[in-house]
């Protein structure tokens, strides 16, 4: 089955791009996958204060994935899987890619202005390197407006 890939976080252009992921799953009966990220915590004054805000961090991603989800399956009938990992986001993107040979195609959203935001930069440089294809989804991008 084609999995779309999208990192989800509590962004507009993450919204578009989950769309955009919906539409493409739904049109070739495939998947989507979410992936939240929790950046790791550099707190190191008192183990048990990081481990609590890490745990505090991962709770509200996963309600933000668990949150994105209930309006993708409400909104196209797909209800997607969730992954939620702690580190560094670049690194955790591809590690995923490598684990998850089903990846169709990684699902990004560009912010608007000058700075698309971090993984769109890095993966879009890296784009010929990926073992899948690219989307990347303007913020502001209405599928539903252009009548596909």
């Amino acid at each position: 089955m084609r999995t779309f890939l999208v990192v989800m976080d509590n962004t507009r252009e993450a919204r578009s791009a989950m769309r955009f992921a919906a539409r493409r799953a739904a049109a070739v009966d495939g998947a989507v996958h979410i992936l939240a990220l929790v950046p790791q915590q550099n707190v190191s004054a008192f183990g048990g204060v990081q481990a609590t805000i890490e745990q505090e961090a991962r709770d509200r991603a996963e309600m933000l994935a668990h949150g994105a989800a209930g309006n993708l399956l409400s909104e196209s009938g797909i209800m997607p899987a969730i992954s939620v990992r702690v580190g560094n986001g670049l690194k955790l993107v591809d590690e995923f890619l490598a684990e998850h040979q089903e990846v169709a195609a990684l699902v990004l959203g560009a912010a608007e202005g000058g700075n698309p935001g971090p993984l769109v930069t890095h993966f879009s440089a890296q784009a010929g390197n990926l073992p899948c294809p690219l989307y990347i989804v303007p913020e502001n991008y209405d599928e539903a407006a252009k009548g596909s």
